[in-house]
């Protein structure tokens, strides 16, 4: 992904970047030298995001307890 510096060095870090870090308005962020002289792009507070699995956990829906849940997969609610 190629971006362009502004004449403030400023750049916009690609959106696909952005999500794959959990990067939103006011996050902080550190740029590390690594020791083949590249620069990563690091979360300043090292938090990994949530995988998409992790953010669909417990979403089987409200109100229902776990027999009504099993009952509604086997088909007899």
């Amino acid at each position: 992904m190629t971006t362009t510096v502004t004449a403030k060095g400023q750049v916009t870090i690609p959106k696909a970047v952005r999500d794959l870090l959990g990067i939103a308005p006011g996050s902080k962020v550190d740029f590390l030298r690594a020791a083949d002289g590249s620069v990563v792009l690091t979360r300043a507070d090292k938090k990994q995001p949530p995988s998409r699995f992790q953010r669909l956990r417990g979403h089987a829906g409200k109100g229902l307890d776990t027999d009504a849940i099993m009952a509604m997969t086997r088909g007899e609610a």
